[in-house]
């Protein structure tokens, strides 16, 4: 045999090996898929618990990152283990129906912030912060992750009368940083939440209630000094800093704000979840049990639902590590 045949055969052999991983890793359900959860279906006639209205914003971001669909998929079977809760999806930012949101008990947005937030815009109907602010006058619940508690000045103020407090751009900062969650205060948002350690895009030195009026915080943590990346936040270097709250509105309302969620495989953390969906609950009044909620989870539901933005790694993904905090 010459040595170029040899050659020939040795490369068709390594060829159909590397053809044969490539197959193997090709998942059985196409991870991209969305067609199949059930969007804007209310409750039937005879429900008598509680709706929650979970909207989703548009692909953004790069893979695994800002999947705010699959995040809401993933929030809404959780919110589901809870009985007597009926989640609604909606998505791309804003429902079709706007009825929707009439009989809501609480109502989420996980999406883009700022001037392009889907809640700030006008559209045929007119101003939909004078919309939303009907609702929130009747005691509606108000909860927003990772960029949507992000907000021009001039929609903040509105909003703090929603949610207790907001980004501000300029003021606030959004570094990634490994949060060390050493202890929790006591509240139904965190019942059954244990210390944790979680790196994210967690946003701090937000805009709050003055003196914290009606303000709890519910994730506190001492962020490096160099994250601290505008002027306001460098006038406090040392101090912790809050990356989630919970508000009592003078209205009876609850608003809660949530920095994280920027990076999707977080869900696949248990206290990360639990204290979500807590506060998702508690926002809508429905009691916490003293356990905290019931989240249940699969790895592998991570890869389901995702936005088509690029190449993703389709075996399953396991949850983070958790670390000890230090100290403990």
């Amino acid at each position: 045999m010459t040595l170029k045949r040899w050659c020939g055969i040795v490369f068709a052999a390594l060829l159909g090996v590397s053809s044969s991983r490539a197959e193997d890793k090709k998942p059985e359900i196409d991870p991209y898929d969305q067609s199949k959860i059930a969007l804007e279906v209310e409750p039937p006639a005879d429900f008598k618990g509680k709706k929650i209205v979970l909207v989703a914003g548009r692909a953004s971001h790069g893979p695994g990152d800002h999947e705010f669909f699959a995040g809401t998929v993933i929030l809404a079977n959780l919110l589901k283990q809870t009985p007597g809760v009926w989640p609604v999806i909606a998505r791309d930012g804003w429902p079709k129906n706007e009825k929707i949101f009439e009989g809501a008990d609480s109502l989420l947005f996980y999406m883009d912030g700022r001037g392009g937030h889907p809640v700030v815009q006008k559209d045929a109907m007119g101003d939909r912060m004078d919309r939303i602010q009907k609702l929130m006058d009747k005691g509606v619940g108000w909860v927003n992750l990772h960029y949507a508690v992000d907000y021009e000045i001039k929609d903040g103020k509105r909003v703090l009368g929603w949610m207790g407090g907001y980004y501000e751009p300029g003021y606030s900062i959004n570094p990634h940083w490994d949060a060390e969650v050493r202890s929790l205060p006591t509240h139904p948002i965190t019942s059954g939440v244990k210390p944790f350690v979680l790196r994210d895009e967690w946003y701090y030195n937000m805009r709050f209630q003055p003196e914290m009026k009606n303000v709890t915080p519910i994730l506190t943590a001492l962020p490096p000094d160099n994250t601290r990346g505008t002027e306001a936040a460098k006038m406090n270097k040392g101090r912790p800093e809050h990356m989630a709250w919970a508000y009592d509105r003078a209205d009876g309302g609850r608003g809660f704000g949530f920095t994280g969620g920027h990076f999707h495989r977080n869900w696949g953390d248990e206290n990360f979840r639990r204290l979500v969906v807590n506060a998702i609950l508690w926002s809508a009044k429905i009691d916490v049990p003293k356990e905290g909620a019931k989240v249940d989870f699969d790895p592998a539901d991570l890869n389901k639902n995702l936005d088509r933005k690029g190449k993703a790694e389709f075996k399953p993904i396991l949850p983070p590590e958790k670390k000890e905090p230090a100290g403990k």
